[in-house]
């Protein structure tokens, strides 16, 4: 397996990134990335910064760039994905944290960006029935009458479903993928970047999809 993946995962919240960059990360033996994750063990901490996150995430809101940019560029400053390379989840979202990405990467340029394409009504029913580890961040789908307290098969913890989840919550991030992410199909594609992937079919039919456009850029050589 390449240790040079250095690989951005783009599309709608609830098109199974998630899911996919763990898969990548196993295939490529590379660190998976998700500022999600990074964002939540901030909340968990309850620090300044962990308190802010929480009010916007728990809105349906995006952190500053400013901050975002930041988180990323101390991680990818760190050994491991200098030496083995990286698969993004949830950065970036924005045309400045692109460019930014760019700067921070221009010893170890990225590879290529992957759009997961899934229509929005399907991404809508797919959060509806979502539920979210609190501790370890295992998602869990609801397939008929909710648990209640609901036990975490990994670790335990509570299984809920988390404020951004929610039907005006989920609208109000795909709003903002919308105007504010979206244009980074037009900034990966203009520098023949982009790799446009149909995120619909089973798990295994999306993962080759994936690896095979991956392979394709390089990043399995």
């Amino acid at each position: 397996m390449s240790s040079g993946t250095r690989i951005v995962l783009l599309g709608r919240q609830g098109a199974g990134k998630g899911t996919q960059c763990l898969r990548l990360s196993r295939h490529y033996v590379v660190p998976h990335i998700s500022t999600g994750d990074m964002l939540r063990a901030a909340v968990r901490e309850d620090s300044a910064l962990g308190r802010s996150v929480e009010k916007t995430i728990g809105g349906g809101g995006l952190v500053s760039d400013e901050l975002i940019i930041e988180v990323v560029r101390g991680r990818l400053n760190k050994a491991d994905t200098q030496q083995r390379g990286y698969i993004l989840d949830g950065f970036p979202r924005t045309v400045v944290q692109a460019e930014a990405l760019d700067l921070i990467a221009q010893d170890l340029p990225l590879l290529g960006a992957v759009d997961l394409v899934v229509p929005r009504d399907l991404v809508l029913n797919r959060l509806s029935v979502r539920r979210v580890c609190r501790d370890c961040g295992a998602n869990y789908t609801v397939t008929g009458v909710v648990r209640s307290p609901w036990s975490c098969d990994t670790c335990g913890g509570d299984v809920v479903l988390r404020d951004d989840d929610t039907p005006d919550a989920i609208n109000r991030r795909l709003d903002l993928y919308e105007s504010q992410t979206a244009p980074l199909i037009s900034f990966y594609g203009g520098t023949q970047r982009l790799h446009e992937v149909d995120g619909v079919g089973s798990q295994d039919e999306v993962f080759d999809r994936i690896t095979e456009v991956i392979d394709r850029a390089g990043g399995g050589s």
